[in-house]
């Protein structure tokens, strides 16, 4: 028997396999396809305070091995959200445990939904967006600087109800700073990595295909940049990790937690296969026993990785 049970601040996991944020939605249109109480946690689509259309379209596009989008956070707003779609969760997935995406233009945005979407009875951490390289203000403002990254977790720690994972940006010279100064300001984990700024040129028109002009990169072609900054971060903190970048299946699943992380959000995947968690949910004890693990304990990350 292999033990899938993953237990971290806030969240007491059947199994350590989640949606990430922005590529499910808020669970209704999946949950057609199959039973979400099969997941370890959903992490719903980023909440902002006021609702968001978006950029302008185009804002998706094909690269290898993977897509660039310019979704720009696209949600209803906190209010649609606290009166709707967690109800919904909440009245269909009682025991789902419900991780919030927050972001926002300025501190004070974040910390007033940090509030309100903590007092929500399923939402049991927060991941605190501070990594999005598709919206004009907000985002990569925060979580490229320690500074500022420390400033604003600190101030959305002091008024969540549940523990806070800080959601780091890639595009960053070096992350370990940036990790250390979120983690002395109260974050409870990490969740890492956010998409990778890129762009791609229509070279019938020598214009750029995005309407942004950048979008973030993600799919297979970032897992080893995940799995180098997921054990860049171990090396220097012992927070729970929540890994993602890449992960198409279980093998996938397994090299990130290798790395040092405690769970794995499944992102761009489950565009090209609704049943991706499930697949990988059901794949991981076949995995596990392949490789000799009998539990998700990992070996612990004692070297500095340069």
């Amino acid at each position: 028997m292999v033990d899938l049970a993953v237990n971290l601040p806030g969240l007491q996991l059947k199994n350590p396999i989640m949606p990430a944020s922005g590529c499910f939605g808020f669970g209704q249109e999946y949950s057609q396809h199959y039973d979400l109480n099969q997941l370890g946690a959903v992490i719903i689509k980023a909440a902002t305070k006021e609702p968001r259309l978006g950029n302008a379209t185009p804002r998706v596009a094909e690269t290898p091995s993977g897509m660039l989008n310019a979704i720009g956070l696209q949600n209803p707003g906190i209010e649609a959200i606290m009166s709707e779609k967690l109800p919904w969760l909440a009245q269909h997935y009682p025991e789902l445990p419900i991780i919030a995406n927050v972001a926002g233009n300025t501190l004070n945005d974040y910390v007033s939904v940090c509030q309100t979407i903590s007092t929500a009875p399923n939402v049991h951490a927060i991941e605190l967006n501070i990594s999005c390289p598709n919206v004009a203000h907000g985002g990569l403002e925060f979580g490229t600087d320690p500074q500022s990254a420390a400033q604003l977790t600190a101030a959305c720690v002091a008024v969540s109800q549940v523990p806070v994972y800080v959601k780091l940006s890639p595009n960053v010279t070096d992350i370990r700073p940036i990790a250390q100064a979120v983690e002395q300001a109260g974050a409870a984990g990490f969740s890492l990595i956010n998409t990778l700024v890129g762009m791609r040129i229509d070279i019938r028109t020598g214009e750029p295909i995005l309407a942004n002009l950048t979008g973030g990169l993600s799919g297979p072609a970032i897992k080893p940049v995940a799995v180098r900054i997921i054990r860049q971060v171990r090396s220097i903190s012992a927070l729970p990790i929540i890994g993602m970048g890449g992960v198409q299946n279980a093998t996938d699943a397994l090299e990130l937690l290798a790395a040092g992380a405690n769970a794995i959000g499944v992102g761009t995947a489950n565009f090209t296969d609704p049943f991706a968690c499930p697949n990988i949910i059901e794949q991981l004890p076949i995995e596990m026993t392949k490789y000799g693990f009998a539990d998700l304990s990992r070996f612990a990350v004692t070297q500095e990785v340069k």
